[in-house]
């Protein structure tokens, strides 16, 4: 599945679609700003795994700060059957990015 950029997942949010966001990085970076993604950390995304199985069918974009912590997630999810996983491009620093104008 191909990644997806912040003005894609932006929109859609505000059109009220429905999409599984996870957040891959740390608790205090998710107090510091969030976009209320389910908050797995990266180190703890394998034994949450199994908790995630009802969405293996659906799509799910995955973030991070940057993006490569959730490029991690993607491929990881990918290997444990996920079928339609999408990395945030640019991650959250893109998102605040695109929030400034």
């Amino acid at each position: 599945m191909q990644d997806i950029t912040v003005e894609e997942l932006y929109k859609r949010l505000q059109s009220g679609e429905n999409i599984h966001v996870i957040d891959v990085r740390e608790p205090w970076e998710y107090e510091e700003f969030n976009i209320n993604g389910k908050l797995i950390p990266l180190g703890s995304l394998q034994g949450a795994i199994d908790d995630l199985d009802e969405w293996k069918d659906d799509e799910i974009v995955v973030h991070c700060r940057s993006g490569q912590r959730s490029a991690a997630a993607k491929d990881f999810m990918i290997r444990q059957g996920f079928k339609n996983v999408r990395n945030l491009l640019g991650g959250m620093m893109a998102w605040q990015d695109l929030a400034r104008g």
